[in-house]
């Protein structure tokens, strides 16, 4: 009842993507267990919790990353603009450029800087000449914020890149499709302060243009870039609220004593 209410709450909000009693087990094992909840294209999401309860998990059954996995069972709801996801019929290809994902460790393709950026807009179709496949490029780096560091070495390969300027680089890869919903799991933490403050400016400015949930165990970055923040206990969602209400008076005690250390 209590996830309903917290639900209705987003109600009026630009919902992109909805769960619905979401479960997913590997093997006999439940990861996940019973998960509702809203993704809003005005609203950072955050994803937060203990090592192994269930947040990357959960962010990967919205893009059906979990399908790569032997054993992995995905039950329940996920519909994307009011679309199973799950259905039989669904794209998994199409889906994906749809629902971009940006991963813990950096992972250009071992191609140019703009090979990266136009792989997928070519295999889409999205680009009707060399021109529009340029301006695209062009425009997924500036939106990346990379396009002044790499403009003039496009040519040099991806993985030449440091490890912040390739996760960047991830991301405009992620953008140049025109997804609808941005995944980004854990995407500072293999990177230097420098860098992770870089991606968290990032996804300021793509707020709003995307609907971005991040996947943290930085409760810190978690309060800086999100809107609305879920934490996730040994496969439950406990509690989903305004990123402010979660970190400043949260209604659940397993909630308070994460926030405050006692565990984690």
């Amino acid at each position: 009842m209590k996830q309903e209410t917290e639900l209705g709450q987003q109600a009026g909000q630009n919902i992109m993507m909805t769960a619905r009693n979401v479960s997913v087990f590997y093997g006999g094992k439940m990861a996940v267990n019973d998960v509702s909840i809203d993704i809003s294209k005005d609203d950072v999401t955050a994803f937060i919790g203990p090592s192994g309860c269930g947040k990357s998990t959960f962010l990967r059954s919205f893009n059906r990353m979990n399908d790569t996995i032997p054993n992995a069972r995905v039950e329940g709801r996920i519909e994307l603009d009011g679309e199973d996801i799950y259905a039989s019929g669904m794209d998994v290809v199409q889906l994906r450029a749809r629902v971009g994902m940006v991963f813990q460790k950096p992972n250009p393709f071992p191609k140019s800087i703009y090979e990266n950026v136009a792989y997928g807009p070519r295999i889409h179709g999205l680009a009707a000449g060399k021109t529009a496949l340029d301006e695209i490029v062009q425009r997924s780096l500036r939106r990346a914020g990379l396009w002044e560091e790499v403009k003039d070495r496009l040519t040099d390969s991806g993985t030449a890149l440091s490890g912040g300027q390739q996760q960047r680089l991830c991301i405009a890869r992620a953008i140049a499709v025109d997804p609808e919903v941005i995944l980004m799991d854990e995407p500072a933490s293999a990177l230097d302060p420098i860098a992770t403050a870089k991606i968290e400016e990032l996804i300021h400015e793509l707020r709003g243009r995307y609907a971005i949930v991040i996947v943290t165990h930085n409760m810190q970055q978690a309060a800086r870039v999100s809107q609305r923040t879920a934490f996730f206990h040994l496969g439950n969602l406990v509690e989903y609220g305004d990123t402010s209400q979660i970190f400043t008076n949260p209604r659940e005690t397993r909630t308070k004593d994460y926030i405050t250390g006692r565990y984690g």
